[in-house]
Protein backbone atom coordinates (compact mmCIF):
# COMPACT_ATOMS: atom_id res chain seq x y z
CA UNK A 1 0.00 0.00 0.00
CA UNK A 2 0.75 3.75 -0.23
CA UNK A 3 2.09 4.47 3.56
CA UNK A 4 1.65 7.86 4.55
CA UNK A 5 4.58 7.68 7.08
CA UNK A 6 7.03 5.80 3.79
CA UNK A 7 5.82 8.81 1.45
CA UNK A 8 6.85 11.69 3.92
CA UNK A 9 10.58 9.70 4.82
CA UNK A 10 10.87 9.40 1.25
CA UNK A 11 10.25 12.77 0.50
CA UNK A 12 12.47 14.04 3.21
CA UNK A 13 15.28 11.65 2.17
CA UNK A 14 14.82 12.14 -1.30
CA UNK A 15 15.53 16.45 -0.52
CA UNK A 16 18.52 15.69 1.81
CA UNK A 17 19.82 13.81 -0.74
CA UNK A 18 19.18 16.76 -3.71
CA UNK A 19 21.02 18.88 -0.86
CA UNK A 20 24.67 16.61 -1.06
CA UNK A 21 23.81 14.79 2.23
CA UNK A 22 24.59 10.93 2.50
CA UNK A 23 21.24 9.67 3.21
CA UNK A 24 21.28 5.71 3.59
CA UNK A 25 17.25 5.01 3.66
CA UNK A 26 16.40 1.29 4.87
CA UNK A 27 12.76 -0.34 4.60
CA UNK A 28 11.89 -2.51 7.46
CA UNK A 29 9.94 -5.67 7.20
CA UNK A 30 9.21 -5.49 3.37
CA UNK A 31 10.42 -3.44 0.59
CA UNK A 32 8.56 0.14 0.50
CA UNK A 33 5.98 1.30 -1.95
CA UNK A 34 5.68 5.19 -2.91
CA UNK A 35 4.67 6.78 -6.03
CA UNK A 36 7.29 9.17 -6.58
CA UNK A 37 11.17 7.94 -7.17
CA UNK A 38 11.73 5.22 -4.58
CA UNK A 39 15.16 6.26 -3.18
CA UNK A 40 14.92 3.42 -0.71
CA UNK A 41 18.11 0.54 -0.46
CA UNK A 42 17.47 -2.83 -1.93
CA UNK A 43 18.43 -4.08 1.98
CA UNK A 44 15.65 -4.68 4.23
CA UNK A 45 15.97 -4.78 7.65
CA UNK A 46 13.90 -7.07 9.85
CA UNK A 47 13.29 -9.29 6.56
CA UNK A 48 9.26 -9.77 7.23
CA UNK A 49 9.74 -13.88 5.95
CA UNK A 50 12.77 -14.01 8.39
CA UNK A 51 10.89 -12.36 11.29
CA UNK A 52 8.10 -14.17 10.88
CA UNK A 53 9.57 -17.73 10.69
CA UNK A 54 11.57 -16.83 13.83
CA UNK A 55 8.84 -16.11 15.41
CA UNK A 56 6.38 -19.00 15.38
CA UNK A 57 8.84 -21.26 14.07
CA UNK A 58 12.13 -22.26 16.69
CA UNK A 59 14.14 -23.46 13.81
CA UNK A 60 14.78 -20.56 11.51
CA UNK A 61 16.28 -18.73 14.76
CA UNK A 62 19.34 -20.76 14.45
CA UNK A 63 19.70 -21.19 10.57
CA UNK A 64 22.33 -20.22 8.94
CA UNK A 65 22.73 -16.25 7.37
CA UNK A 66 23.68 -17.92 4.11
CA UNK A 67 20.03 -19.27 4.21
CA UNK A 68 18.35 -16.61 4.83
CA UNK A 69 19.64 -14.78 1.85
CA UNK A 70 16.63 -17.30 -0.17
CA UNK A 71 13.39 -15.46 1.93
CA UNK A 72 15.64 -11.89 2.71
CA UNK A 73 16.09 -11.25 -0.79
CA UNK A 74 14.04 -8.36 -2.40
CA UNK A 75 12.18 -10.36 -4.98
CA UNK A 76 11.62 -13.01 -1.96
CA UNK A 77 9.44 -10.39 -0.35
CA UNK A 78 7.97 -8.76 -3.26
CA UNK A 79 6.60 -11.92 -3.77
CA UNK A 80 5.31 -12.28 -0.49
CA UNK A 81 3.97 -8.76 -0.29
CA UNK A 82 1.98 -9.01 -3.87
CA UNK A 83 -1.68 -10.17 -2.14
CA UNK A 84 -3.09 -7.97 0.44
CA UNK A 85 -2.06 -9.06 3.74
CA UNK A 86 -3.96 -8.03 6.62
CA UNK A 87 -1.65 -5.82 9.25
CA UNK A 88 -4.97 -6.01 11.57
CA UNK A 89 -3.01 -5.23 15.31
CA UNK A 90 -4.70 -7.37 16.86
CA UNK A 91 -3.19 -10.65 15.19
CA UNK A 92 0.65 -9.31 15.34
CA UNK A 93 0.41 -8.39 19.20
CA UNK A 94 3.33 -11.51 19.72
CA UNK A 95 5.58 -10.63 16.87
CA UNK A 96 4.99 -6.32 18.21
CA UNK A 97 6.30 -7.56 21.77
CA UNK A 98 9.20 -10.10 20.39
CA UNK A 99 10.93 -6.97 17.98
CA UNK A 100 10.32 -4.37 21.41
CA UNK A 101 12.30 -6.57 23.21
CA UNK A 102 15.48 -6.04 21.16
CA UNK A 103 17.97 -8.50 21.53
CA UNK A 104 15.85 -10.42 24.78
CA UNK A 105 13.36 -11.28 21.27
CA UNK A 106 13.49 -14.06 18.83
CA UNK A 107 13.97 -11.91 16.23
CA UNK A 108 17.68 -11.34 17.91
CA UNK A 109 19.55 -12.95 15.07
CA UNK A 110 17.87 -9.89 12.26
CA UNK A 111 19.92 -7.12 14.99
CA UNK A 112 23.00 -8.56 14.55
CA UNK A 113 22.83 -9.06 10.88
CA UNK A 114 21.76 -5.61 10.72
CA UNK A 115 24.43 -4.35 12.77
CA UNK A 116 27.08 -6.45 10.92
CA UNK A 117 25.18 -5.47 7.56
CA UNK A 118 25.65 -1.53 8.34
CA UNK A 119 29.13 -1.75 10.05
CA UNK A 120 30.51 -2.27 6.60
CA UNK A 121 28.66 0.96 5.46
CA UNK A 122 30.25 4.31 6.27
CA UNK A 123 29.78 5.32 9.32
CA UNK A 124 26.67 7.34 10.12
CA UNK A 125 26.58 10.76 12.03
CA UNK A 126 22.83 10.06 13.08
CA UNK A 127 20.55 7.38 13.03
CA UNK A 128 17.07 7.88 12.88
CA UNK A 129 14.03 5.19 13.67
CA UNK A 130 10.78 5.68 11.60
CA UNK A 131 8.77 5.27 14.23
CA UNK A 132 8.73 3.68 18.58
CA UNK A 133 7.62 0.34 17.66
CA UNK A 134 11.40 -0.26 16.28
CA UNK A 135 12.97 1.07 19.86
CA UNK A 136 14.25 -2.68 20.68
CA UNK A 137 16.71 -1.44 18.42
CA UNK A 138 17.86 1.54 20.00
CA UNK A 139 20.30 0.42 22.21
CA UNK A 140 21.96 -2.40 20.15
CA UNK A 141 22.88 0.22 17.48
CA UNK A 142 24.10 3.03 19.69
CA UNK A 143 26.34 0.88 21.52
CA UNK A 144 27.34 -1.13 17.80
CA UNK A 145 27.54 2.70 15.74
CA UNK A 146 28.26 5.06 19.17
CA UNK A 147 25.79 7.32 17.01
CA UNK A 148 22.65 9.47 18.49
CA UNK A 149 19.52 7.71 17.58
CA UNK A 150 16.72 9.85 16.94
CA UNK A 151 12.90 8.43 16.70
CA UNK A 152 9.89 9.66 14.69
CA UNK A 153 6.91 9.91 16.54
CA UNK A 154 4.01 9.84 13.36
CA UNK A 155 0.87 7.45 14.52
CA UNK A 156 1.86 4.63 16.13
CA UNK A 157 -0.47 5.33 19.11
CA UNK A 158 -3.60 3.74 16.72
CA UNK A 159 -1.90 0.88 16.18
CA UNK A 160 -0.75 0.26 19.74
CA UNK A 161 -3.97 0.85 21.12
CA UNK A 162 -5.83 -1.97 18.92
CA UNK A 163 -3.67 -4.59 20.41
CA UNK A 164 -5.05 -6.87 22.05
CA UNK A 165 -3.79 -7.32 25.93
CA UNK A 166 -1.53 -8.51 27.66
CA UNK A 167 0.38 -7.34 24.26
CA UNK A 168 -0.48 -3.44 24.83
CA UNK A 169 0.37 -3.51 28.12
CA UNK A 170 3.84 -4.85 27.27
CA UNK A 171 4.59 -3.11 24.54
CA UNK A 172 3.84 0.29 26.10
CA UNK A 173 5.94 -0.53 29.00
CA UNK A 174 8.69 -2.14 26.70
CA UNK A 175 8.77 1.62 24.26
CA UNK A 176 8.87 3.53 27.85
CA UNK A 177 11.75 1.41 29.05
CA UNK A 178 13.60 1.91 26.04
CA UNK A 179 13.10 5.84 25.46
CA UNK A 180 16.47 6.58 27.42
CA UNK A 181 18.37 5.32 24.58
CA UNK A 182 17.50 7.52 22.36
CA UNK A 183 18.53 11.19 22.17
CA UNK A 184 15.85 12.77 20.28
CA UNK A 185 12.41 12.41 19.14
CA UNK A 186 10.93 14.01 16.25
CA UNK A 187 7.08 14.59 16.21
CA UNK A 188 5.11 14.88 12.56
CA UNK A 189 2.65 17.98 14.30
CA UNK A 190 2.60 20.24 17.57
CA UNK A 191 -0.61 17.46 18.75
CA UNK A 192 1.21 14.75 18.50
CA UNK A 193 4.48 16.61 20.19
CA UNK A 194 2.07 17.46 23.12
CA UNK A 195 0.20 14.03 23.42
CA UNK A 196 2.96 12.15 23.39
CA UNK A 197 4.36 12.86 26.66
CA UNK A 198 1.61 11.60 28.56
CA UNK A 199 0.56 8.63 26.10
CA UNK A 200 4.34 7.42 26.39
CA UNK A 201 6.00 9.13 29.15
CA UNK A 202 8.81 11.02 26.87
CA UNK A 203 9.78 14.28 28.09
CA UNK A 204 8.45 17.17 26.16
CA UNK A 205 11.67 19.09 26.15
CA UNK A 206 12.94 15.76 24.34
CA UNK A 207 10.44 16.24 21.44
CA UNK A 208 11.39 18.61 18.85
CA UNK A 209 8.26 19.19 15.78
CA UNK A 210 9.13 18.44 12.32
CA UNK A 211 5.72 19.26 10.39
CA UNK A 212 5.41 17.01 7.59
CA UNK A 213 5.95 17.88 3.98
CA UNK A 214 5.16 17.00 0.87
CA UNK A 215 6.58 17.77 -2.85
CA UNK A 216 4.54 20.30 -4.94
CA UNK A 217 6.08 19.69 -8.10
CA UNK A 218 3.32 18.43 -10.18
CA UNK A 219 0.66 19.92 -7.56
CA UNK A 220 -1.37 21.62 -10.42
CA UNK A 221 -4.14 24.10 -9.45
CA UNK A 222 -7.47 22.46 -10.22
CA UNK A 223 -9.73 24.85 -12.25
CA UNK A 224 -12.78 25.79 -10.66
CA UNK A 225 -14.96 26.52 -13.19
CA UNK A 226 -15.10 23.18 -15.03
CA UNK A 227 -18.64 22.88 -15.16
CA UNK A 228 -20.10 19.22 -14.13
CA UNK A 229 -21.89 17.87 -10.42
CA UNK A 230 -20.60 19.19 -6.90
CA UNK A 231 -18.10 16.63 -6.34
CA UNK A 232 -16.98 15.81 -2.77
CA UNK A 233 -13.94 13.85 -2.50
CA UNK A 234 -12.33 11.59 -0.13
CA UNK A 235 -8.67 10.27 -0.06
CA UNK A 236 -7.50 7.73 2.63
CA UNK A 237 -7.19 4.32 3.31
CA UNK A 238 -10.40 2.73 3.22
CA UNK A 239 -10.75 1.91 6.65
CA UNK A 240 -13.46 2.65 9.96
CA UNK A 241 -11.11 4.94 11.84
CA UNK A 242 -10.65 7.15 8.39
CA UNK A 243 -14.15 8.08 8.57
CA UNK A 244 -15.50 7.49 4.90
CA UNK A 245 -18.65 6.51 6.44
CA UNK A 246 -19.05 9.87 8.54
CA UNK A 247 -18.70 11.63 4.97
CA UNK A 248 -21.01 9.04 3.21
CA UNK A 249 -23.76 10.31 5.86
CA UNK A 250 -22.87 13.79 5.74
CA UNK A 251 -23.39 13.64 1.92
CA UNK A 252 -26.47 12.27 2.76
CA UNK A 253 -27.73 15.04 4.35
CA UNK A 254 -26.15 17.40 2.10
CA UNK A 255 -28.21 15.96 -0.79
CA UNK A 256 -31.41 15.50 1.43
CA UNK A 257 -31.04 19.41 2.44
CA UNK A 258 -32.43 19.72 -1.19
CA UNK A 259 -29.38 22.53 -1.45
CA UNK A 260 -27.38 20.79 -3.51
CA UNK A 261 -29.34 19.06 -6.19
CA UNK A 262 -26.79 17.85 -8.80
CA UNK A 263 -23.21 15.90 -6.82
CA UNK A 264 -21.59 13.06 -6.24
CA UNK A 265 -19.40 11.57 -3.99
CA UNK A 266 -15.47 9.58 -4.99
CA UNK A 267 -13.27 8.05 -2.59
CA UNK A 268 -9.87 6.65 -3.79
CA UNK A 269 -7.41 4.74 -1.47
CA UNK A 270 -5.93 1.35 -0.15
CA UNK A 271 -8.21 -0.73 0.98
CA UNK A 272 -7.43 -4.10 3.13
CA UNK A 273 -9.37 -7.26 2.12
CA UNK A 274 -10.91 -7.36 5.51
CA UNK A 275 -12.35 -3.74 5.17
CA UNK A 276 -14.68 -4.50 2.16
CA UNK A 277 -17.54 -5.09 3.93
CA UNK A 278 -17.00 -1.71 5.69
CA UNK A 279 -17.33 -0.23 1.73
CA UNK A 280 -20.19 -2.40 0.81
CA UNK A 281 -22.24 -1.20 4.12
CA UNK A 282 -21.52 2.23 2.23
CA UNK A 283 -22.59 1.26 -0.35
CA UNK A 284 -25.87 0.32 0.37
CA UNK A 285 -26.89 2.90 2.81
CA UNK A 286 -26.08 5.34 -0.26
CA UNK A 287 -28.29 2.68 -2.69
CA UNK A 288 -30.94 2.57 -0.08
CA UNK A 289 -31.37 6.33 -0.02
CA UNK A 290 -31.07 6.61 -3.56
CA UNK A 291 -27.87 8.20 -3.98
CA UNK A 292 -26.16 4.82 -5.22
CA UNK A 293 -25.42 5.80 -8.60
CA UNK A 294 -23.55 8.94 -7.33
CA UNK A 295 -20.55 7.23 -4.91
CA UNK A 296 -17.67 5.80 -6.73
CA UNK A 297 -14.93 4.19 -5.03
CA UNK A 298 -11.47 4.82 -7.67
CA UNK A 299 -9.24 1.95 -5.48
CA UNK A 300 -5.60 2.51 -5.58
CA UNK A 301 -4.11 5.45 -7.47
CA UNK A 302 -0.68 6.35 -8.46
CA UNK A 303 0.83 10.09 -8.63
CA UNK A 304 -0.72 11.31 -12.39
CA UNK A 305 -3.78 9.57 -11.09
CA UNK A 306 -4.16 10.54 -7.89
CA UNK A 307 -3.24 14.22 -9.43
CA UNK A 308 -6.32 14.28 -11.85
CA UNK A 309 -8.79 12.72 -8.84
CA UNK A 310 -7.70 15.41 -6.71
CA UNK A 311 -8.04 18.17 -9.35
CA UNK A 312 -11.35 16.91 -9.91
CA UNK A 313 -12.58 17.73 -6.88
CA UNK A 314 -15.09 20.53 -5.47
CA UNK A 315 -13.86 19.60 -1.90
CA UNK A 316 -12.04 16.90 0.24
CA UNK A 317 -13.03 15.80 3.52
CA UNK A 318 -10.98 12.83 5.70
CA UNK A 319 -13.19 12.94 8.87
CA UNK A 320 -11.10 10.79 10.85
CA UNK A 321 -12.84 8.88 14.12
CA UNK A 322 -9.56 9.82 15.91
CA UNK A 323 -7.06 11.79 16.53
CA UNK A 324 -4.98 12.06 13.35
CA UNK A 325 -0.97 13.09 14.18
CA UNK A 326 -0.28 13.42 10.07
CA UNK A 327 -2.76 14.02 7.03
CA UNK A 328 -0.41 14.10 4.11
CA UNK A 329 -3.63 13.67 1.78
CA UNK A 330 -5.08 16.94 2.83
CA UNK A 331 -1.62 18.44 1.89
CA UNK A 332 -1.47 17.31 -1.41
CA UNK A 333 -5.28 18.13 -1.63
CA UNK A 334 -4.76 21.65 -1.01
CA UNK A 335 -1.64 21.49 -3.06
CA UNK A 336 -4.20 21.43 -5.96
CA UNK A 337 -6.22 24.14 -4.33
CA UNK A 338 -8.83 21.83 -2.97
CA UNK A 339 -10.98 23.56 0.07
CA UNK A 340 -11.15 21.09 2.73
CA UNK A 341 -13.80 20.49 5.86
CA UNK A 342 -12.22 18.69 8.56
CA UNK A 343 -13.05 17.49 12.13
CA UNK A 344 -11.41 20.03 14.53
CA UNK A 345 -9.35 17.19 15.97
CA UNK A 346 -5.87 15.70 15.92
CA UNK A 347 -3.24 17.52 13.41
CA UNK A 348 -6.14 18.49 11.02
CA UNK A 349 -6.74 21.88 13.26
CA UNK A 350 -3.45 23.09 12.99
CA UNK A 351 -2.93 22.34 9.61
CA UNK A 352 -6.44 24.19 8.59
CA UNK A 353 -5.26 27.19 10.64
CA UNK A 354 -2.17 27.44 9.41
CA UNK A 355 -2.56 27.21 5.95
CA UNK A 356 -6.67 28.67 5.88
CA UNK A 357 -7.06 25.97 3.28
CA UNK A 358 -10.44 24.84 4.88
CA UNK A 359 -12.93 24.78 7.51
CA UNK A 360 -13.35 23.08 11.05
CA UNK A 361 -16.40 21.08 11.65
CA UNK A 362 -17.27 19.04 15.29
CA UNK A 363 -15.57 15.86 14.82
CA UNK A 364 -17.98 12.49 14.90
CA UNK A 365 -20.53 14.25 13.50
CA UNK A 366 -22.02 14.36 10.00
CA UNK A 367 -24.57 17.33 10.17
CA UNK A 368 -21.83 19.59 10.98
CA UNK A 369 -19.80 18.36 8.58
CA UNK A 370 -22.74 18.61 6.13
CA UNK A 371 -23.10 21.81 7.02
CA UNK A 372 -19.37 22.62 6.12
CA UNK A 373 -20.11 21.20 2.85
CA UNK A 374 -23.17 22.83 1.72
CA UNK A 375 -21.26 26.41 2.98
CA UNK A 376 -18.63 25.94 0.65
CA UNK A 377 -21.12 25.05 -2.12
CA UNK A 378 -23.52 27.78 -1.46
CA UNK A 379 -20.50 29.94 -1.67
CA UNK A 380 -18.28 30.72 -4.66
CA UNK A 381 -16.03 33.34 -3.21
CA UNK A 382 -15.67 31.26 -0.12
CA UNK A 383 -14.52 28.52 -1.78
CA UNK A 384 -12.36 30.63 -4.32
CA UNK A 385 -10.78 31.63 -1.05
CA UNK A 386 -9.82 28.55 0.46
CA UNK A 387 -8.77 26.77 -2.81
CA UNK A 388 -6.42 29.90 -2.56
CA UNK A 389 -5.31 29.63 0.71
CA UNK A 390 -4.56 26.24 0.36
CA UNK A 391 -2.42 26.28 -2.61
CA UNK A 392 -0.14 28.95 -1.26
CA UNK A 393 -0.44 27.60 2.31
CA UNK A 394 1.57 24.13 1.49
CA UNK A 395 3.93 25.54 -0.74
CA UNK A 396 4.78 28.26 2.74
CA UNK A 397 4.19 26.03 5.48
CA UNK A 398 4.41 22.11 4.11
CA UNK A 399 6.99 21.23 2.13
CA UNK A 400 9.55 18.61 1.64
CA UNK A 401 12.67 21.79 1.80
CA UNK A 402 10.85 22.81 4.71
CA UNK A 403 10.66 19.53 6.50
CA UNK A 404 14.31 18.53 5.68
CA UNK A 405 15.10 22.42 7.05
CA UNK A 406 14.04 21.45 10.42
CA UNK A 407 15.13 17.78 10.62
CA UNK A 408 18.57 19.11 9.70
CA UNK A 409 18.92 21.31 12.49
CA UNK A 410 17.40 18.34 14.64
CA UNK A 411 20.34 16.43 13.16
CA UNK A 412 22.92 18.89 13.85
CA UNK A 413 21.78 19.40 17.77
CA UNK A 414 22.22 16.04 17.99
CA UNK A 415 25.39 15.43 17.03
CA UNK A 416 26.72 18.35 19.07
CA UNK A 417 25.41 17.46 21.80
CA UNK A 418 27.01 14.00 21.72
CA UNK A 419 30.61 15.49 20.63
CA UNK A 420 29.72 17.70 23.63
CA UNK A 421 29.19 15.23 26.14
CA UNK A 422 32.59 12.96 24.84
CA UNK A 423 34.39 15.92 25.83
CA UNK A 424 33.02 16.70 28.83
CA UNK A 425 34.06 12.50 29.52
Amino acid sequence: MYCGSCLRDNAMATELMKRGHDVLLLPVYTPTLTDEPNVSSDHVVLGGISAYLEQYVPLFRKTPRWLDRLWDSKTALNLATRRSLSTNPKMLGEMTVSVLKGEGGFQRKEIDKFIDWVKDEAPPDVVSLPYTLLLGLAQPIKQALNAPILCTLQGEDLFLDNLQEPYRTQSLNLIRAHLPHVDRFLSVSDYYAEFMPGYLGIPREKISVVPIGINPEGFELRHADRGGPFTVGFFGRIAPEKGLHVLAEAYQIARQSGELPEARLEAAGYMAPDSKPYLEAIQKRLHDAGLGNEFHYRGVLERADKIAFLRGLDLMSMPATYDEPKGVSLLEAMACGVPLVQPRRGSFTEIIERTGGGLLVQPDDPQSLADGILKIARDPNLAHDLSANGFHGVREHYTAAHMADRVLECYNQAVSNICLSQVTI
